[in-house]
């Protein structure tokens, strides 16, 4: 009997709202429904898959990357890069109730200026659910926020780092959460992952970031 061919991952994006506690930093995590199929159970940064709409959406202000940059570590375009982002945003409003933009008439128009780029991942080949997930990093020190949404995330918080690694996560938050630990104050990367898995074992390849952060 031939095995199933893996399912074909659904680009998405996840928003990791950072901001500066009095013990370091503090990251937001929600936990997931049991009801969900996709990581039940577990905490999770805010985010989903990229819907269509998101591809129309039009910014604010876009993501500070030059398009060399985006190709190489987020996607093919710009066009599809800013779609992420938007997803990235829209996703956290929906679920967390943090606006990052105006909201008129029920809809947010997102300002992606602040964000700064993670990782990306893969969930793996014999998962019955996949996504091709870019990972965000946005600082919301000193912003208003009253945390609210649509109930998907239960138990949402912000944490100091050594209580979120005490969460039950998925392996890739833990990356994630590891990653957070060794950013300098301006909060940018020096290098960039990309967390795929090979015979069921997570595979990291790393890309070192432009020495300017390749802004546009």
């Amino acid at each position: 009997m031939m095995a199933a061919r893996p399912v074909t991952p659904r680009d998405a994006a996840s928003l990791v709202l950072l901001r500066r506690g009095p013990d370091g930093p503090e990251v937001l995590l929600g936990r997931r429904a049991g009801r969900h199929r996709f990581l039940p159970n577990l905490y999770a940064f805010p985010g989903g898959r990229l819907d269509a709409e998101d591809r129309s959406e039009t910014p604010i202000n876009l993501l500070k990357y030059n398009d060399d940059f985006l190709r190489k570590h987020v996607a093919g375009d710009r066009r599809t890069a800013t779609a992420l982002a938007v997803a990235a945003l829209r996703e956290t409003w929906e679920e967390t109730g943090i606006a990052l933009g105006p909201v008129a008439a029920g809809r947010l128009r997102p300002d992606l200026a602040g964000l700064t780029y993670l990782c990306r991942a893969i969930t793996p080949a014999e998962s019955p659910i996949r996504f091709h997930a870019r990972f965000f990093l946005c600082d919301v020190t000193g912003l208003p926020v009253t945390l609210g949404g649509s109930g998907e995330l239960l138990d949402l918080g912000f944490r100091p780092l050594p209580a979120a690694w005490r969460l039950p996560v998925a392996d890739i938050t833990e990356f994630v959460l590891d990653q957070l630990a060794t950013l300098g104050p301006d909060l940018r990367p020096d290098r960039h992952a990309f967390w795929c898995y090979r015979l069921g074992k997570p595979l990291i390849r790393w890309t070192n970031a432009a020495p300017d952060g390749a802004p546009r």
